[in-house]
């Protein structure tokens, strides 16, 4: 378990400046009044995920590995606090859904119906508690093993 102290950590974080960051979108409007650039706005969060993932791999690199790490020592890490990240996402979640902003999911069903996107029944089986625990669960794990694979390229020092 000490081995993966460093990826435990950025983990917790990784959730923590997740659960912050819908909180600002909650404040600017992203949940309500301006729920239909919500889907372009929430991809700005891909920023802060490069850099957190790039600061558990330098972590890593300087405090563990002596200061020196292959590429593949980059991604197993970045796939370690992916993994991390996925077993918390549901927590996170229903945190986000019953605490930050409880009626995103009716506002979002809400807009999905009235632009005439989705029928109210597949908007309701869509954006749902449930299906967000899992969306976020797998997508934490996907992106998060993208993003690792692309910032081990970057943070790889012999």
């Amino acid at each position: 378990m000490r081995n993966y102290a460093i990826e435990i950590k950025w983990g917790f974080i990784f959730v923590l400046v997740l659960i912050l960051w819908m909180m600002m979108e909650k404040a600017l409007g992203w949940h309500d009044e301006h729920i239909a650039k919500h889907s372009i706005y929430s991809m700005l969060f891909v920023i802060p995920a490069f850099i957190l993932i790039a600061l558990a791999l330098i972590d890593k690199r300087e405090n563990f590995l002596g200061g020196t790490m292959s590429y593949k020592q980059g991604i197993a890490s970045g796939i370690i606090v992916s993994v991390v990240v996925a077993v918390l996402s549901p927590f996170a979640q229903y945190i986000i859904s019953n605490y930050v902003t409880p009626d995103y999911f009716n506002n979002m069903v809400d807009y999905v119906v009235d632009s005439g996107q989705m029928s109210r029944e597949q908007a309701k089986n869509h954006f749902n508690l449930q299906s967000y625990m899992l969306q976020s669960a797998f997508g934490a794990l996907v992106m998060g093993i993208i993003t690792s694979a692309i910032v081990a390229l970057f943070v790889r020092k012999k």
